[in-house]
């Protein structure tokens, strides 16, 4: 058996390279899909925009090419003598406001070593982090996620909703005492706008006229105001100017960093870089610790009470909880399992809600579905699907409170209509509606119940043969399970290596460091891995609008 694993193992690998190459037939015509997104975009009937993101999440859950696990929360374990740091609902931690009681120093584990800092660039939320600390944009969210002044004073909308002019604030710096007004903003979203810079972020831009490539952006000549033209009215274009791919970065430094056109994020590789935050990069040494110091040239500089924040680099959830215990961390949010039940009751212990969801994500091209039809393909991804035990996951593993997902979309996602999405339309009907542990109900595309039977019956439609109750050697299923080397994902992927070898499924976990996690998913360099979201704005577009074809954040590769 072991001689037969590594066989198919090696064979696995060479028909990885060739990736690119899989049969066309078995991937879904995204056509649809991308269409109905930019629909979306320019719907004023907001009941009508309402059906239409059900739609979409259908068509999306009906390729079976992504498979929710749970409605994903954070939590933390902060000392008494921290005051002041934040969560918003987009998972993303702000310091601006902290304080360390008897010290100006703050502690902090949230990450590995980050894949960058250059906001156009980040898509993980190590860098967005750090960049929130580091850059500004037009507006930041405070801690319920709403927009709030800040390198702008405020903003007026013409009575159409097309057009926004934005005053901005007087005497902005960046870091090495230059001048910051609209011009650098300007430089800024047509630089992450276009297909060159590569920003994953890029079509967040897209409701902009003129997107990619003559983006209707416009500082007036005095830098004191920034005019943006949008193609249609935006509810949520005000909650993206706290967004990261819409801050400023400085352009000499962008431009004037060597490889800048192979590498447009290297000018952020280093310490020191030029900012415009709460903070500057002062000191790191990768893969060990990141230091930032207070900016004297921020606008609120008054009001920023830590002068560093020393960030341990590392996901190991075993050496982080032991460094806070010994007194070395003010705050950490990589706790190991075995730890979270004891700490529940510790007031240092805080779980905050998410607008995002833990799922696993399959890549449409890999060699796993050749020579399979659409249906075939999405036959085989659901079997995966309905094999899985999602309670067992939320229970044993994750434990900070998770819900179970039985869809994509979180169930406290916001309708664009003062309710909730998941429950607020009567027309809408789910294919299933299940019942969580505590009594709520979970409407959604899949049944939380283990369904075995279920599941060979898909895998027979996709044309694999069973002996009995388990695959034949005949048609068997090997592949690779790319995820963090980290403690909770390694162990939520024996559950599911456990859970889909019930019908004879073999799956390797391949574990890689943060960095190399996020390079592989982009790239495509894997066939089945563990994926993530948490929306960038509270409307169900934020989750829905990454899968689209050209969207640089559809690491499944649907229409790509």
């Amino acid at each position: 058996m072991k001689k037969l694993l590594a066989a198919l193992l090696a064979a696995m690998i060479i028909l990885s390279c060739l990736t690119a190459l899989a049969d066309a037939g078995s991937e879904p015509d995204w056509s649809e899909y991308d269409k109905l997104i930019a629909d979306i975009k320019t719907e004023r009937d907001l009941a009508v925009r309402e059906d239409m993101l059900h739609h979409a999440e259908a068509l999306l859950m009906d390729t079976g090419a992504v498979l929710p696990l749970y409605y994903d929360n954070s939590a933390i374990l902060q000392r008494g003598t921290v005051s002041g740091v934040y969560n918003d609902p987009f998972g993303i931690t702000y310091f601006k406001k902290a304080a360390v009681e008897g010290s100006d120093t703050l502690r902090v584990n949230l990450f590995g070593e980050p894949e960058t800092m250059d906001p156009a660039l980040c898509v993980a939320m190590d860098g967005a982090i750090l960049a929130n600390a580091c850059f500004g944009g037009l507006y930041a969210r405070n801690a319920q996620g709403k927009p709030e002044p800040n390198y702008a004073t405020g903003c007026e909308i013409s009575a159409d909703g097309l057009t926004y002019t934005f005053s901005m604030r007087e005497g902005l710096k960046w870091s090495d005492g230059t001048p910051l007004d609209a011009h650098d903003f300007e430089y800024s979203w047509k630089r992450a706008a276009d297909p060159l810079t590569g920003a994953g972020y890029s079509y967040m831009f897209n409701g902009i006229k003129g997107y990619p490539k003559n983006l209707a952006v416009a500082a007036s000549a005095d830098g004191s105001t920034l005019t943006v033209e949008l193609s249609a009215p935006c509810a949520y274009f005000l909650d993206l100017m706290g967004f990261v791919a819409t801050f400023a970065v400085p352009r000499a430094a962008v431009e004037s960093a060597p490889n800048a056109k192979l590498s447009p994020g290297s000018w952020t590789h280093q310490a020191g870089f030029v900012c415009s935050g709460p903070f500057v990069v002062s000191q790191w040494k990768n893969d060990e610790y990141l230091e930032l110091s207070k900016n004297p040239n921020y606008w609120d500089a008054d009001n920023v009470k830590l002068e560093k924040i020393l960030f341990m680099l590392s996901t190991d959830a075993t050496a982080v909880y032991t460094a806070y215990m010994a007194g070395n961390l003010d705050l950490i949010s990589n706790i190991p399992r075995d730890e979270v039940l004891p700490l529940k009751e510790s007031p240092e212990f805080h779980i905050f809600d998410r607008l995002g969801t833990q799922f696993i994500c399959f890549n449409v091209k890999s060699y796993l579905f050749d020579g399979m039809t659409v249906e075939q393909a999405a036959a085989m991804r659901k079997a995966f699907a309905i094999l899985i035990d999602r309670d067992f996951i939320v229970e044993t593993v994750a434990q900070y409170g998770q819900k179970p997902a039985n869809c994509y979309i979180p169930y406290t996602m916001a309708d664009g209509r003062g309710g909730f999405f998941k429950t607020s339309d009567p027309d809408y009907a789910y294919p299933v509606v299940a019942t969580l542990d505590s009594g709520e109900k979970a409407e959604g595309y899949f049944d939380l119940d283990v369904d075995v039977k279920g599941a060979i019956e898909l895998l027979k439609q996709a044309g694999f043969k069973f002996d009995g109750d388990k695959l034949s050697a005949d048609t068997p299923i090997v592949f690779e399970f790319l995820t963090l080397n980290a403690i909770a994902a390694t162990n939520i992927g024996e559950c599911i290596q456990q859970d889909l070898a019930a019908v004879g499924i073999e799956m390797v976990i391949r574990a890689v460091e943060f960095k190399e996690y996020v390079s592989e998913l982009l790239s495509g360099h894997y066939d089945v891995a563990a994926g993530s979201w948490s929306s960038d704005f509270n409307d169900p577009l934020g989750m829905l609008e990454m899968w689209s074809s050209t969207s640089g954040n559809n690491f499944c590769f649907l229409g790509r």
